[in-house]
């Protein structure tokens, strides 16, 4: 395999970091990088939904997605100033509430709304795969709030999101986790939402430059596949180990969530 500028093989993913609760007035954020690639996801329930849910007892989910000005390299206006939102935010907003309601049991929340602000701070390509992934962790610690203070009655969760970027290159071959410069060269790119089961949520995708064959789409599809398999392992790890802290600490428990990922037996280990 080749090397990439960044020294990364074809199939290999960028270094995944997060940082919890950088504000303090949201009920679950994180700051999430990927790469060079920077989010900021913050998560809040309000009382309240759209009209076409009133009186129907069930909550709802939406998603806002923005880039700070200075996110790239070429300051962009403010959507604010230009008293329209863009495109691309609009489309990018839609994609994180759509895939993070798969997820979520809007029935057990009642008539409340939750709320999911993605800001990108500095982008380097995959930002609305690390967009997804950053709200996907918020909401987890979100949920911990709202079930110690009792704002739901159980845990509304039923599984975390994974994303992934992929492309192919005017040589055929497939990169995994597309930076900026990349992005602008590879000649089709694919963006896969999938669960932590790698059952997909959602495939975006154009061939830009010429069409892709079925056996191209097939690869593309693989590697996305196997390159959530580290994403997977590193997202447990952030989830399990701040949930089992925060439990242990207040002394909390809850039903183990169907994903496996929350027995208290494995919090409190890795807790200690």
């Amino acid at each position: 395999m080749k090397k990439r500028l960044d020294g990364r093989t074809s199939h290999a993913i960028r270094k995944l970091q997060v940082s919890y609760d950088p504000f303090g007035y949201s009920d679950g954020s994180v700051l999430l990088s990927l790469g060079s690639t920077k989010v900021l996801a913050s998560v809040t329930l309000q009382t309240g939904v759209p009209f076409f849910l009133k009186g129907k007892g069930k909550g709802w989910l939406t998603a806002e997605y923005a880039m700070l000005p200075t996110a790239t390299r070429q300051r962009s206006i403010r959507e604010s100033a230009n008293m329209q939102k863009n495109g691309r935010s609009v489309e990018i907003s839609r994609l994180i509430g759509r895939s993070l309601r798969t997820v979520v049991s809007s029935d057990l929340l009642g008539e409340k709304t939750i709320y999911i602000d993605c800001d990108v701070l500095q982008a380097d390509g995959s930002t609305r795969v690390a967009s997804i992934m950053a709200a996907s962790i918020a909401l987890h610690r979100a949920q911990n709030k709202w079930l110690e203070r009792n704002r739901i009655k159980e845990p509304i969760i039923k599984d975390t999101l994974l994303a992934v970027s992929v492309g192919v290159t005017r040589d055929n071959e497939i990169l995994v986790d597309l930076n900026q410069v990349e992005d602008n060269q590879v000649i089709a790119d694919f963006n896969f939402v999938m669960t932590m089961q790698k059952n997909i949520i959602e495939i975006q995708g154009t061939a830009e430059k010429r069409p892709l064959s079925s056996d191209q789409f097939d690869q593309l599809k693989s590697a996305a596949l196997d390159a959530v398999d580290p994403l997977n392992a590193s997202l447990a790890e952030y989830i399990e180990v701040q949930e089992s802290k925060q439990h242990a600490k207040n002394n909390f428990v809850r039903p183990a969530s169907k994903t496996g990922l929350f027995s208290l037996e494995q919090r409190i280990e890795k807790a200690v």
